[in-house]
């Protein structure tokens, strides 16, 4: 099979050619439709995570079954499918009392395991989730992490009918983000960034085009961009009772004045992480019936090719008005 790989830090990507995958008893070989690009996958090839090298990156992943192993019943060669990125083993007590992403054992395909910068890959058949005819593989690969880590965060800041949010960096998260606050109920949405191509596709949305310290009494800030000052500015206008989602892996530090900016608002900053395979479900169903629509988040499409990726991968860590890439091999 076609695959990219990181093999050191700061290099280029390079193609490969590999042995094609063979699934053992409990898993499936999906040969992948499309592959998101993460921001992620950038601060792996510069070093910024621990990887193991070499590695495929890639936890975006969109398919169709081409080969079952021993024990699998309920996917089917043919079926289109997603797979949700997190291997976890659903019977530890971490597992159990805090949720998949706290695995005691737990890995991340793209991570800590081989991902989808290829044209087919093995996973256990616990991790795939079938997308509805009506769905393209495009969007459910994006909706595996961006959309899914928007839909958890949202989640976990209880909003409600009626509350405002503020997205703080608007990629292909925010979009997904303007979309998921809408249907629970969002009153306004406010948008926060410095590429006005971006505020513009958030303005598109149905968004308020913002600058963060002009902002005030919010009840959810999403902090997807990672940037201090932003940060302490969302702090300092959120209404009393309001939520900071931490949900950006780069953000520094947080400043704020614990009794002021927190205690004497009631203000909250909670982290965010990852998503569950229920959620996957859900999304693909909201996608399915409408509620949802990926299209605008999706700005551009590369092969599977190295020189591509890389290319993208630059892009991102300069800064982009690209929102979504994906690979279609």
């Amino acid at each position: 099979m076609k695959a990219v790989r990181l093999t050191a830090f700061h290099t280029p990507l390079e193609d490969h050619e590999r042995p094609d995958p063979t699934p053992c008893a409990g898993e499936v070989l999906v040969a992948i439709r499309a592959a998101g690009i993460c921001h992620s996958d950038a601060h792996y090839r510069a070093g910024r995570s621990r990887v193991a090298l070499p590695l495929i990156l890639g936890h975006e992943v969109a398919g169709v079954v081409l080969e079952r192993g021993g024990d699998v019943t309920d996917v089917v060669v043919g079926d289109r499918v997603a797979v949700h990125y997190l291997l976890s083993c659903g019977a530890c007590e971490r597992c159990r009392r805090y949720g998949e992403q706290f695995c005691e054992r737990g890995a991340m395909l793209g991570k800590d395991r081989d991902g989808g910068y290829a044209d087919r890959i093995v996973v256990p058949a616990r991790n795939v989730v079938r997308i509805p005819d009506d769905v393209a593989f495009e969007h459910a690969a994006v909706m595996m992490c961006s959309t899914a880590t928007a839909h958890h965060a949202l989640q976990l800041a209880g909003l409600r009918e009626g509350e405002s949010v503020a997205i703080l960096g608007f990629g292909g998260l925010g979009v997904s983000a303007v979309q998921l606050a809408r249907a629970r109920g969002a009153k306004a949405i406010f948008a926060v960034d410095v590429v006005p191509e971006k505020l513009r596709a958030a303005e598109a949305l149905g968004a308020i085009p913002s600058d963060a310290n002009e902002l005030q009494d919010i009840d959810v800030a999403l902090d997807f961009a990672g940037h201090a000052d932003t940060t302490t500015a969302a702090i300092r206008a959120l209404a009393p009772g309001g939520r900071l989602m931490v949900v950006a892996i780069n953000l520094p530090r947080i400043e704020c004045d614990p009794y002021r900016d927190l205690l004497a608002r009631e203000r909250r900053i909670i982290g965010c992480s990852d998503h569950l395979r229920s959620e996957l479900v859900e999304l693909l169903d909201m996608a399915s019936r409408g509620a949802i629509d990926l299209s605008p988040a999706i700005t551009r499409t590369v092969p599977l090719q190295s020189s591509a990726i890389d290319a993208v991968l630059d892009d991102v860590e300069r800064g982009t008005t690209h929102l979504r890439t994906v690979i279609v091999p």
